[in-house]
């Protein structure tokens, strides 16, 4: 029987979305495999204990039956002390408890989960993790990377420039000259966040600095796009590895703004977990025009192909008339992004069977590079000598 760790929670902003993640996984693994909860708090303790498992643990911030877990790098297990009674002559002991793990199921969003922090953390653990590697969750968080990859890479986008924390406040009026280029109405985002979280749309300059602060207040980069009229948000989720991917069905979520917010993601859309809703922030599948869908079965390809996607990722994509344009990819899309694969026929018990085992083909690829250089340096050198 394989032991798959399912990771949640972390150290960021969204917290809550990787905690509702991580519990809709846990209850949908395939019940062939054990299931080891993995919490990582927001101060950034890492927590197991099957009582991790119960969503109401969160709700009431009850901790009492979980116990600290830790890893050591070079061994795929996690390890936790556990109290052991001694005989009549020993007190009680703490002994250390090792469960090996086959493969992470990477459920964190956002900062210090997303962004290639905890993937350089389990490359260290030399354990299978789901999702993509160290250089595709760093170009998928960072909007900046993002868009200067895909602008390589020829993926069509709206207008966009950025700038960092301290050109805003050394050199404004620059900024504003490359601001104005692109031209009114504009969306003002954090270049590392996700959710809609900071996120302004800008309709005259007036406005402009309250939302530029705003978005200051969480990153240190600022991206300034063109905001597309009459917008339409169609989102897709691909699966796969290596060139070879699956698409799922398109949706268009719906909102009764101009910007799809916070609520309307994740707490609207989703009466229960993951379950689709009507109205407001619900979800419509769509098929569109046969061009418009080979543009985005094109774009979401290349888009994988770019940053060396893997496992299952969600593209999102705006329409401004008959023109298509690559907003952002979501390496970790809340929910696993389930509801569009099971539109494809596909439960969220086998998609999670799916992002396992592309995680434990892309350890076996990892497993046959060469990390050493036999170059016997230490004796054709002298101490202190100059290399």
């Amino acid at each position: 029987m394989k032991t798959i760790g399912v990771l949640f929670g972390g150290k960021s902003v969204e917290h809550e979305v990787s905690v509702i993640t991580g519990v809709q996984v846990m209850e949908n693994l395939n019940k062939d495999y054990c299931v080891v909860p993995i919490y990582v708090k927001k101060d950034g303790q890492w927590l197991g204990g099957e009582s991790l498992k119960d969503f109401k643990s969160f709700k009431n911030q009850d901790f009492s039956q979980a116990y600290p877990v830790y890893f050591k790098a070079g061994i795929p297990s996690l390890f936790h002390l556990q109290k052991q009674k001694g005989g009549l002559l020993k007190g009680d002991q703490l002994v250390e408890e090792e469960r090996k793990i086959d493969c992470i199921i990477n459920a964190l969003h956002g900062t210090n989960g997303e962004d290639g922090s905890m993937q350089g953390l389990l490359e260290q653990w030399s354990v299978a993790y789901t999702g993509c590697q160290v250089p595709g969750s760093v170009l998928g968080m960072d909007k900046v990377l993002m868009k200067e990859r895909f602008s390589h890479c020829g993926i069509q986008q709206v207008a966009y420039t950025w700038f960092k924390a301290r050109d805003w406040k050394e050199n404004r009026g620059q900024v504003l000259e490359k601001i104005k280029e692109i031209g009114y109405p504009l969306m003002v985002k954090p270049s590392t966040l996700g959710s809609s979280i900071g996120i302004s749309k800008v309709k005259e300059e007036k406005d402009l600095e309250a939302a530029v602060d705003l978005a200051l207040s969480y990153d240190k980069k600022v991206v300034i796009e063109h905001a597309v009229d009459q917008l339409r948000e169609l989102n897709i989720s691909v699966l796969g590895a290596n060139g070879s991917y699956d698409l799922s069905p398109i949706e268009e979520p719906k909102s009764l703004n101009d910007l799809l917010t916070f609520d309307e993601k994740y707490i609207h859309a989703n009466n229960k977990a993951g379950e689709k809703t009507s109205g407001k922030g619900g979800r419509n599948i769509v098929v569109p025009e046969a061009d418009v869908l080979e543009a985005i079965h094109t774009m979401a390809r290349s888009a994988m192909d770019a940053i060396d996607g893997a496992g299952v990722v969600r593209i999102d994509f705006m329409m401004e008339g008959d023109q298509v344009y690559l907003n952002e990819i979501n390496t970790q899309p809340g929910s696993m992004a389930f509801y569009l694969w099971e539109e494809a026929g596909l439960s969220f018990k086998d998609l999670l069977d799916r992002i396992i085992e592309t995680a434990e083909e892309k350890k076996r690829e990892k497993d046959q590079i060469i990390y050493s250089y036999e170059s016997n340096l230490f004796q054709r050198s002298g101490f202190g000598s100059k290399l």
